[in-house]
């Protein structure tokens, strides 16, 4: 009886772990791509003539803030499918 609560409590902790995980992920993800935007809407503000090299950059990093959050998220999906060693 104590070892099937110990597997639940163990699968419990990480589907919780997991769920956290993605949403932390997922507010970094939306604050990195907004202050991004932001900073590349001041800077062609303040010099509009290097507006298309602001611009590649600024869809550069935002490329790769997407491909990190992507990542991350499925290591937490990972770790929700094998919780514990439950199977869904």
């Amino acid at each position: 009886m104590f070892m099937l609560t110990s597997i639940l409590l163990t699968a419990g902790f990480a589907l919780m772990g997991a769920g956290i995980g993605a949403g932390i992920v997922a507010i970094g993800a939306g604050l990195g791509i907004g202050r991004i935007g932001g900073q590349a809407m001041e800077s062609i503000a303040r010099q509009p003539e290097a507006a298309g090299k602001i611009q590649t950059a600024m869809l550069i990093i935002a490329a790769l803030i997407e491909v990190v959050s992507l990542f991350a998220v499925v290591i937490c999906l990972l770790i929700a499918l094998n919780a514990g060693g439950v199977a869904f």
